[in-house]
């Protein structure tokens, strides 16, 4: 097996483990000025109805730190993001919306009606992903984002799964 097999292969999208937090945290910290540090994440991880997934690179040695993450929270027949992230290195290699895809089937298999979140309205690459999987906006929040690169506008978005 040639040594670049695994760098060519899709991420494995599955669900954190406890020692996948501190690199989920380090992630956080690197993609976002408000960080949340392991206990907020273990928390999140605790409750029931949240889902937190993580992208690690296939190896034929066993699986590998998380390369980025999702966290999804459900209530009822509704979802919504709480947060993903890549980390920095891994931008650009269609890692978030595998991530996404991931969530939406898990969300799908689970008969969850609509998916929501929020972005800022300045974040161009993230606006491309989540229209290129269907979500369309449905409301906005105006100075929700302190440290956004346009005016902190949140554009809230759904995509219908039934």
């Amino acid at each position: 097996m040639s040594f670049w097999w695994f760098w060519t292969q899709p991420p494995v999208i599955e669900e954190a483990l406890d020692e996948d937090l501190p690199k989920v945290a380090e992630i956080h910290d690197a993609s976002f000025r408000h960080n949340w540090n392991i206990e907020e994440f273990a928390r999140m991880k605790a409750q029931s109805g949240t889902t937190i997934l993580v992208a690690r690179r296939a190896s034929p040695y066993g699986t590998r730190a998380p390369l980025g993450f999702l966290i999804l929270r459900t209530a009822a027949d509704e979802a919504e993001v709480i947060t993903i992230a890549v980390h920095p290195r891994q931008r650009g290699r269609g890692i978030g919306k595998q991530l996404m895809e991931a969530g939406l089937f898990r969300l799908y298999g689970e008969r969850c009606k609509s998916l929501f979140l929020e972005v800022d309205a300045a974040n161009e690459s993230a606006l491309l992903l989540y229209r290129g999987l269907g979500f369309k906006e449905v409301g906005q929040r105006k100075g929700y984002y302190g440290d956004s690169g346009g005016d902190g506008t949140a554009l809230v978005m759904r995509v219908d799964l039934r």
